[in-house]
């Protein structure tokens, strides 16, 4: 339907999807939704396109970075975009120039490594050259401090306004409407569970709505009662005056990416193009509030050069041919940083139909890439590729401004760091805490971060600090430790951060099998591990389901997927269902106590009956400890006999104590996650979003005996059974590897012969077993135990052989000891 507004401007009344806003990132999403065959699309921008922060970019669009779904998500923008001129008509400027990132010690040539195995499984062309090669190709350039460099050959530069109107110019030859200088006032959810889309010239009603703001983004979300941690930040970048060398050649220098003068270093024509990302005095754009105002359009901020000292000076010192060319133009935009770094594409928590697509700090890059990976979990119900990472969700509402404005800050700092496992960054910590925290860390406790908790890693018994590296470090020895503590002895480990839920009411049991692929508990008090699937039977949750009563259920989840999970059982409800869901994660505490003298610690403090006759594995029993009431779960995710305890929050504190002097004369130890990966991965336990995403089914995952194709139906049964028919394409494997002094961390490429035929999930090294383990996804054919594979470790090919069984107690004999 349509409607004509002044005489000139026709704007529909209705739409299937209404995108607001005209960059790179909504018109990346424009196009692929078109592509997919999607009608009555409609992109709505208050300006011109890209007049927000597209615009002014540079237009980098770098191959290499460290996460293995962005790296698809760039692969498939350099690849599309040389193309886009001939499929559109529509003049893009490519420059593909290549670029070469510099590494100046042995941390930098690791990660080159590690980013070396991504491509290969990706498929980008990277190499790892010599100060010789690079001063080869770049004989212009101060080689001092460079041991080597990361060269991409296939990457480049573009202009971010050529690449967005020809993703425009497509979108609209395949269907769908762009309406420029028409601002969003308000956004409205209507009765119908349609969206409202109210603008300067008009009404729209829309079935989903994507916010595609850029930095305008907090603005649009609150239009709908949402927000987002997002914050914009000012960014310098200079063009030189003509340097003689350039004019000189007729073939363009790589793009140069120096971590010392923290600054990508390029050829602009016959200039050059020099881009800071200071690390100090770092600006918010439009501050003190941080919100550009609705009239700003096309908007670039006074320089300031002095920002940009000493990191400006040293990337003059690198290539010294651009320290007499002058300067011809400073410009100063904005650009929209999450907190941690990866843009939003996805679901709002809370809301049906409404759509994130922005929060890019790298939107030229990522644009089309985005948008093509959205589109396909937006029309399809997933994505060729792991989302999990990407998904708004990740985040709550612990990220508030002061959070994101802090972790933003620090990610823009950042760029140009070397990022390393494990390594964790104080910015805007600690926001979640059990009230365990403060006694944790006086003991030793050194903390991670997930969805803003703060979770015991591992425990420092002399005070020492980790020295974050690629390979084994100074706290190997302390996991193995914490792990021998656990298998010989007992451990405990407070995991407060679990996702957890109490489900309830005459419908419960009968929702939660419909949701879920297994059978729930058949009786009071028994425990099952249930996944949620999409329609096409891909994994989208991984729960442990409790039954407490005949209507009454009590789920835990992983605490990264809090809002997720809430989102499948908030709105996986049918209208008739009589079902209450109610998030009870801040409302209850966790502390895990493992290891084959468990029964004998929890026995000195209760009257209940442990014995396996009353309490067997993976069933609970409401009971009191230490005469605290609390749930406790004959269920844990390190492989040995013991229970998750589950009293109120504010309880976890006396419980600890309790359990504390009571296995004292067992020798009860602390123990972190870094162990608890140790412990699964001997286990042969799969790990949500990493073995088990979006990506792949039940099927793939080896997840068979969590199906039950028995029941009359839940989502996914029939995606499953269709599968069964067809010749399978993945299969996940786990894996012993001979390994040196690094182990499997997950993203590494797997080898058969000369061939790339998977990818890592994860791994680590089992301290029990003394073996090296892993989970990775190869073709169905090599997935026989006692195939021989070869491993991708940090430019070593090491040699792998698939395990039938677990590499520890395969039986389970210790869990139902």
């Amino acid at each position: 339907m349509w409607l004509l507004v002044s005489g000139e401007t026709i704007i529909q009344t209705h739409a299937q999807i209404v995108i607001i806003g005209g960059g790179i990132m909504g018109v990346g999403l424009l196009y692929h939704l078109a592509e997919e065959g999607c009608s009555e699309l409609l992109l709505i921008e208050k300006g011109e396109l890209t007049s927000g922060s597209t615009w002014h970019a540079a237009g980098q669009c770098p191959s290499l970075v460290g996460n293995y779904n962005l790296a698809k998500i760039h692969a498939y923008g350099n690849n599309l975009y040389p193309r886009l001129e001939g499929l559109t008509g529509q003049y893009v400027s490519w420059h593909a120039s290549g670029g070469i990132r510099l590494a100046r010690e042995q941390q930098d040539l690791d990660w080159f490594k590690y980013l070396r195995g991504i491509s290969q499984s990706v498929g980008f062309e990277m190499e790892i050259i010599g100060p010789d090669e690079i001063r080869r190709i770049m004989p212009h350039m101060n080689m001092a401090g460079v041991i080597a460099g990361a060269y991409t050959t296939e990457d480049g530069h573009a202009d971010p306004s050529g690449l967005t109107n020809a993703m425009a110019r497509g979108a609209t030859n395949m269907g769908a409407k762009i309406v420029r200088h028409n601002r969003v006032l308000d956004i409205n959810l209507l009765p119908s569970g349609e969206w409202e889309v109210v603008t300067e010239q008009g009404n729209v009603i829309a079935e989903t709505v994507v916010n595609a703001a850029g930095c305008y983004a907090r603005q649009v979300s609150q239009m709908v009662g949402s927000d987002m941690p997002l914050v914009n930040m000012e960014h310098q970048y200079i063009v030189t005056g003509n340097v003689p060398e350039f004019v000189a050649s007729d073939v363009e220098i790589p793009v140069i990416r120096d971590p010392r003068a923290s600054s990508y270093i390029r050829q602009e024509q016959k200039c050059g193009l020099i881009g800071i990302y200071e690390g100090e005095r770092m600006t918010e754009a439009w501050a003190p509030n941080g919100y550009p105002p609705w009239e700003s359009d096309s908007e670039l901020f006074p320089d300031d050069l002095d920002r940009l000292m000493p990191w400006l000076g040293h990337a003059m010192e690198r290539l010294p041919i651009l320290e007499d060319a002058g300067i011809k133009r400073i410009v100063n935009g904005a650009i929209p940083h999450p907190p941690d770094g990866p843009p939003y594409l996805g679901p709002v928590a809370g809301l049906k139909n409404f759509w994130l697509c922005c929060g890019s700090s790298f939107g030229i890059a990522q644009g089309a890439g985005c948008g093509k990976y959205l589109a396909q979990w937006m029309v399809h119900g997933d994505a060729e590729i792991n989302m999990t990472g990407f998904d708004p969700r990740r985040l709550g509402v612990f990220a508030d401004e002061n959070y994101a404005r802090a972790k933003g800050f620090q990610d823009y700092r950042m760029t140009y760091t070397t990022p390393l496992p494990g390594e964790e960054l104080p910015a805007g910590r600690p926001r979640r805490t059990s009230p365990l925290y403060e006694k944790l860390k006086s003991k030793g406790g050194v903390f991670t971060e997930t969805f803003g908790w703060e979770r015991p890693k591992w425990y420092s018994p002399d005070g020492r600090e980790e020295n974050y590296s690629y390979r084994n470090n100074n706290v190997f020895e302390i996991v193995r430790d914490e792990c021998l503590a656990v298998r010989e002895r007992v451990g405990i480990l407070d995991l407060s951060g679990f996702a957890k839920y109490d489900v309830s009411g005459p419908d419960a049991g009968n929702f939660l099998n419909r949701l879920c692929a297994n059978s729930m508990p058949a009786k009071n008090g028994g425990i099952v591990l249930a996944h949620i699937l999409s329609k096409n039977g891909r994994i989208l949750g991984e729960v442990t389901v409790t039954r407490l009563g005949d209507d009454r259920y009590y789920l835990l989840s992983a605490a990264a997927a809090e809002l997720r999970d809430l989102d499948h059982l908030m709105q996986g409800r049918l209208p008739a269902e009589e079902v209450t869901v109610e998030n009870v994660t801040d409302g209850r505490g966790v502390l895990v106590l493992a290891g084959p003298r468990a029964r004998e610690v929890l026995a000195k403090l209760t009257r209940t009956d442990l014995t396996n006759a009353s309490f067997r594995w993976l069933t609970a029993r409401e009971i009191s400890i230490a005469g605290i009431p609390l749930r406790a779960l004959r269920v844990n995710y390190v492989g040995e006999l013991g229970w998750e305890l589950h009293p109120a929050m504010q309880d976890l504190p006396r419980l600890y104590e309790a359990l504390s002097e009571a296995g004292s004369e067992f020798g009860i130890a602390d123990f972190g996650l870094y162990a608890v990966n140790s412990l699964r991965m001997e286990k042969g336990y799969r790990g949500w979003g990493g073995e088990l995403t979006n990506e792949v089914t039940m099927l793939d995952a080896d997840m068979e005996r969590f199906l039950k194709l028995d029941k009359d139906h839940f989502t996914g049964k029939e995606a499953t059974l269709e599968q069964l028919k067809k010749q399978r394409l993945l299969q996940l494997v786990y894996f012993e590897v001979d390994a040196g002094d690094s182990d499997v961390r997950g993203n590494e490429p797997i080898f058969s012969g000369q061939t790339c035929v998977g990818v890592t999930t994860s791994g680590g090294y089992g301290h029990f077993v003394r073996k090296s383990l892993g989970f990775g996804y190869v073709t169905p054919g090599l997935s026989s135990p006692g195939t021989e594979l070869e491993i991708g470790l940090l430019g070593e090919r090491r040699m792998a052989r698939v395990r039938k069984d677990a590499a520890h107690d395969p039986d389970n004999d210790r869990l139902r000891a």
